[in-house]
């Protein structure tokens, strides 16, 4: 392996992701993850010859998280923006996952040239939050592309995920409580069923901000609602279950970017 150095690119940083060693490469004046992408790599699961797909990785976080948490056969990850893209190649290959991660340079509503219909077990998003239409648009093009659904929308995501899916395969997402009736209505239509749904809410007495989702394809109505995951205490610190899932004491690498909850 080269020098760590040797992969960085002007204005770039590498940050320690704590966990088995990995690293990442971000760009500050890019969108650099945040806690959803953490809270949602918690909440994949992911068995040991199963092959999955992530529509929008960014920096490709969320792959090599799982990849330091889980067994996976391989992970190709879909990003439309070539810098960002490039950025989370190099930084799949600074830490020698070239087998187990394969990042995509394309836009997801072509997944269809890249993979057969039904194949896959897992689809997982952490798309863009806004819609087109609605929000501030930001005038930096990455962190607008990351924020709004500008180059795919909610239901493209729901239906190449449902096209890609094996029966029985499942999707992950994250994303905000005011989508969710959007979300349940599309998933329906394109015959994944809402399975389990958790909702994140930053202190005890604060309405939820985000939640996970997972749907099965083709699955039966059962919906299962887990108990809800506070991030913060009242004066500020993590919450015991926050540190449970970061896996770590000294947690403050992933507060020094773009963080997108209770945006």
């Amino acid at each position: 392996m080269n020098e760590i150095s040797n992969y960085l690119k002007s204005g770039e940083r590498i940050d320690d992701l704590q966990l088995d060693g990995l690293k990442i490469i971000q760009n500050p004046k890019g969108f650099c993850f945040g806690i959803d992408a953490v809270l949602l790599s918690n909440f994949i699961k992911l068995k040991r010859n199963e092959s999955a797909v992530e529509f929008g990785t960014g920096t490709g976080i969320i792959p090599i998280l799982l990849s330091g948490k889980a067994s996976f056969e391989k992970i190709s990850a879909f990003e439309v923006q070539p810098e960002v893209a490039d950025m989370a190649r190099r930084s799949v290959m600074m830490n020698g996952l070239e087998r187990r991660i394969e990042i995509i340079q394309d836009n997801l509503i072509e997944a269809g040239k890249y993979f057969e219909k039904g194949t896959l077990d897992v689809v997982f998003s952490n798309p863009p939050y806004m819609s087109g239409e609605g929000g501030i648009k930001n005038d930096d093009t990455l962190k607008m592309i990351s924020r709004h659904e500008i180059l795919c929308s909610l239901e493209d995501i729901i239906l190449q995920a449902s096209r890609l899916l094996r029966f029985r395969g499942r999707f992950y997402m994250i994303h905000r409580p005011n989508r969710l009736v959007d979300i349940l209505t599309l998933c329906r239509a394109h015959s994944l069923e809402p399975k389990e749904i958790r909702f994140i809410q930053p202190f005890h007495d604060k309405k939820p901000n985000i939640f996970l989702i997972m749907c099965s394809k083709g699955g039966q109505s059962d919906l299962k609602f887990h108990d809800p995951l506070v991030v913060y205490n009242k004066d500020g610190s993590y919450t015991d279950e926050i540190y449970r899932i970061y896996g770590m004491e000294n947690i403050t690498v992933f507060e020094g970017g773009n963080r997108r909850e209770g945006e």
